[in-house]
C-alpha cells in the first residue's frame, strides 16, 4: 500500500482511478490537484480524495503522482513534475496519446520514473461526478516505451492496473498513437461530425428527442464528450488522426455510390464484410 498518491486532474479518468485505489485499499491517503476549487470541493464531497492540495506541496509528500488531464496540458506538466521528484517517485500518465510526450521527455535525466500508460476506457461524461466504481476492470492498459522505465517504477505501476483487473498491453509510443487513431479516436470524431449532420438536418429539437432509437443513440453518444478533452487529442494525434479519417470518407464514399448507382449486390457486399467484425467484437 502506498501512503500518498497524488491525482493531478480529478475528473473521469482520474477519479474513477482514485476510487479504484481506494477500494482495493491501494493507498492511505489521495491528493487531489485540480486546476478549480469547485472540482476538488466535489471529488471531496465524493470521497474519491481524502485532501486537496497545491500541486508543488502534494508532489513533494506523494509516492506516486497521476496526471490525468487533458493532453496538451500533459506534456508541459510532466516535464515540470520530473524535475521536482526524486529517485523514489513515479509519475504516470493516462494520457490517450503518446508521442507527443515521450518525445518531449526523452532526454530528461528523470524520464526513468515516469511510467506512460493508458487505460482504454472512458465515457462521454466528465467531471468529479463521472467518475465510476470498477471503470477498469476486465479493460486493457497500454504502457508505452517500458524499456526506457526502472523496473522498480513500472513494476509498481503493472501491480496496481493488474489489482484494478486490468490487462497489459505493452506498445512503442508511435504504434500506440497509430491503433488509438482507429479504435478509439475515429469513433469520437465520427460520432460529432454525425451529431452536427443531424444538428444541421433536423430542425425539430422534438423530433430528434421522439425519435431518436437505440442505434442512433449509442452512435452518437461520443458526441457527449467534452470538447476540452478530445480536440487536443485530435491535433496530437492529426497524422494518424488525418489516415483514418481519408480511409473512412472512402468507406462513405462506397456506400454513397451504391446507393447513387441503385447497386443493390455492391451494398450487400459492403456491409457483409462489415458483419465480419463480429469475430473481433461480440
Amino acid at each position: 500500500m502506498l501512503d500518498n498518491v497524488t491525482i493531478v486532474g480529478v475528473g473521469l479518468i482520474g477519479g474513477s482511478f482514485a476510487l479504484a485505489m481506494k477500494d482495493n485499499g491501494l493507498a492511505r491517503n489521495i491528493i487531489g490537484v485540480s486546476r478549480t476549487r469547485a472540482s476538488l470541493d466535489k471529488a471531496l464531497e465524493i470521497g474519491f480524495i481524502d485532501e486537496a492540495l497545491e500541486l508543488d506541496e502534494a508532489v513533494s509528500k506523494s509516492d506516486l503522482v497521476y496526471v490525468a488531464i487533458p493532453v496538451d496540458a500533459t506534456v508541459p506538466l510532466i516535464s515540470r513534475l520530473l524535475d521536482k521528484i526524486g529517485d523514489h517517485q513515479v509519475i504516470a500518465d493516462a494520457g490517450s496519446t503518446k508521442t507527443a510526450l515521450c518525445q518531449a521527455v526523452a532526454h530528461h535525466p528523470m524520464r526513468k520514473r515516469l511510467v506512460t500508460t493508458h487505460p482504454m476506457w472512458g465515457t462521454e461524461y466528465s467531471g468529479p461526478e463521472a467518475a465510476v466504481k470498477n471503470a477498469f476492470r476486465e479493460r486493457a492498459c497500454v504502457i508505452c516505451e517500458k524499456e526506457k522505465t526502472d523496473t522498480q517504477a513500472l513494476h509498481l505501476m503493472e501491480d496496481i492496473y493488474r489489482q484494478l483487473g486490468m490487462h497489459l498491453i505493452y506498445m512503442g509510443a508511435e504504434e500506440h498513437d497509430i491503433h488509438a487513431a482507429y479504435v478509439s479516436h475515429i469513433s469520437h470524431i465520427t460520432s460529432f461530425a454525425l451529431a452536427n449532420t443531424v444538428l444541421e438536418k433536423e430542425k425539430e429539437e422534438n423530433a430528434i428527442f421522439e425519435l431518436a432509437a437505440g442505434g442512433f443513440e449509442s452512435t452518437v453518444r461520443l458526441a457527449k464528450s467534452n470538447p476540452a478533452m478530445w480536440g487536443p487529442i485530435f491535433m496530437q494525434n492529426r497524422e494518424n488522426v488525418l489516415d483514418v479519417l481519408n480511409e473512412h470518407i472512402a468507406q462513405l464514399k462506397k456506400f454513397k455510390a451504391c446507393l447513387e448507382k441503385e447497386n443493390m449486390e455492391y451494398l450487400d457486399e459492403l456491409m457483409m464484410n462489415a458483419n465480419k467484425i463480429r469475430r473481433i467484437i461480440r
